[in-house]
């Protein structure tokens, strides 16, 4: 079976990866930015691993992922996740899960019981340790969800240092939401208090913890936008100082990628810009769209939200982002738990919207299940199961993810091409774009409309002979030409 080039050259060099792992040092890169433009001064020095350049990330859900719900039972789907061109696993929070105060028969993972154990349900730390010498040996990486904002009510600290804790009327409190005083609902975890000194190098002490005796790679950060940017400068300057380190945000804070804390946050902004445009072009089953309001002649437009939106908010992003990028997606664990599937959101564009943050200004992520397109709503407080069926979307996602691999103009932030818009005769429906970096350039068109398209090329920028990534017919682009897209429909062109 076919396997990218770089993945094979991988695949046979496991025993010199194995043997060179405790070497992933590089030197810390020193980047300043300026006032001129209103940039904040960077006050960390990312120490930030290069293969995260051209990665995308894959999010693993053990509870569901297999009938036992096991560490030893995931490393059987690490050659076929390595083979459709996955580089980073963000496992789930790994931990104990408390019992106090617990939701449902098995509780949130994110309700952590015990920041230095693993869930007894999933396997024990030595298996969680074998995992990672073969995720590591398969030439991928692993980051695992780290909960820093709370802690569930029976773990030690609790007890052992109710000072670490946030208390209303001297008893601590579950997270309370400053703008009304008001709980959040999440009563099944305690809030910390990063006033306190001691737990702040308790929590940098217990990250560091993972990186130097289980070899994680970096870390996925829980609620990070809850937690004083001064501390992501205190714990990420702790980090890298051990050795380069891959750390994504959770939460949409321009400050802590900015200062050079992380590397990558959500691109909650743009999912959910994206989510509006499914809406209103008629694509979301869960909006109930009257197709009668939807303009079916060529020329007309559909009221509501369009395409035009994409850019607004990249235009938004780009002025409070000076470093870093963002992680697209068209689910996650979230997303998937309370706002629906990716079908139920998104439903005959689903697969418009994954070319469009597989190829887009960032790294997309795909959550487990949705190479199989499994269309269902996953327990979060139950033990659930992910019906695989034949990976129905496996090739989709490898074709993808080999593009973005071997043509530079896809990588990640500043390795990668910036994008420039193709306009064309009908930009409310139709997003197009080119990336370009060093001889390198792909052009994307996509439909994103419930309605064929026939529009016409502004500009000559993009011209030239490409190869379409999904028929692997050729095809020439030039200025004023007229190209035709069915509903939801897409063309991937890569010079390469």
């Amino acid at each position: 079976m076919y396997l990218p080039f770089r993945r094979s050259v991988l695949l046979f060099c496991a025993l010199f990866l194995f043997v060179t792992a405790c070497e992933r040092r590089t030197e810390p890169e020193v980047i300043t930015t300026s006032s001129a433009n209103n940039q904040a001064e960077l006050t960390v020095e990312p120490n930030v691993p290069d293969w995260h350049k051209d990665a995308v990330i894959y999010e693993v859900n053990t509870r569901i992922y297999t009938p036992e719900g096991t560490f030893d039972a995931f490393r059987e789907h690490l050659p076929r996740l390595a083979e459709m061109g996955v580089d980073i696993l963000w496992f789930m929070p790994i931990h104990p899960v408390s019992e106090k105060n617990r939701k449902g028969t098995l509780g949130s993972p994110y309700a952590v019981a015990d920041y230095r154990g693993v869930n007894p349900d999933f396997g024990t730390k030595a298996d969680f340790k074998e995992l990672m010498e073969a995720i590591h040996a398969a030439g991928m990486h692993a980051i695992i969800d780290w909960v820093p904002n709370h802690t569930g009510w029976d773990n030690p600290w609790i007890t052992a240092h109710p000072d670490f804790y946030t208390k209303k009327d001297g008893e601590i409190t579950d997270p309370i939401n400053p703008d009304t005083g008001e709980s959040w609902g999440w009563t099944d975890v305690a809030d910390l208090n990063y006033d306190n000194a001691e737990m702040r190098d308790s929590m940098i002490d217990a990250m560091a913890y993972w990186v130097k005796e289980m070899d994680v790679d970096g870390f996925r950060v829980d609620v990070a936008h809850g937690v004083p940017v001064d501390f992501w400068e205190q714990a990420s300057s702790a980090l890298y100082a051990i050795e380069p380190l891959f750390l994504l945000s959770e939460g949409a804070v321009p400050a802590i990628v900015n200062n050079g804390a992380f590397i990558m946050d959500y691109g909650w902004e743009m999912h959910h810009t994206l989510n509006e445009v499914a809406k209103a072009r008629g694509a979301n089953r869960q909006a109930n769209t009257d197709m009668s309001n939807i303009a079916r002649s060529e020329g007309e437009k559909m009221s509501g939200v369009t395409a035009l939106a994409i850019d607004e908010t990249l235009a938004k992003q780009r002025r409070e982002y000076h470093r870093g990028y963002k992680m697209q997606f068209t689910s996650n664990h979230d997303e998937n738990a309370w706002a629906g599937t990716e079908f139920q959101r998104m439903g005959d564009g689903h697969q418009a919207f994954a070319v469009l943050t597989a190829t887009f200004d960032g790294m997309p992520l795909i959550y487990s299940g949705q190479e199989s397109a499994v269309d269902r709503q996953y327990e979060f407080f139950e033990k659930d199961q992910i019906e695989w069926g034949d990976y129905t979307y496996a090739d989709f996602y490898r074709t993808l993810f080999d593009l973005k691999e071997r043509n530079q103009a896809l990588w990640n932030g500043e390795a990668g091409g910036p994008l420039e818009k193709i306009e064309t005769s009908n930009d409310e429906m139709v997003y197009a774009f080119t990336r370009a970096k060093n001889g390198d350039k792909v052009a994307v068109l996509i439909n994103l409309s419930a309605e064929p398209q026939r529009v016409t090329l502004d500009g000559g920028a993009f011209a030239g002979t490409y190869t379409d990534v999904f028929s692997n017919s050729t095809m020439e682009l030039t200025e004023g030409m007229t190209v035709e897209l069915e509903p939801w429909g897409y063309r991937v062109l890569s010079n390469k």
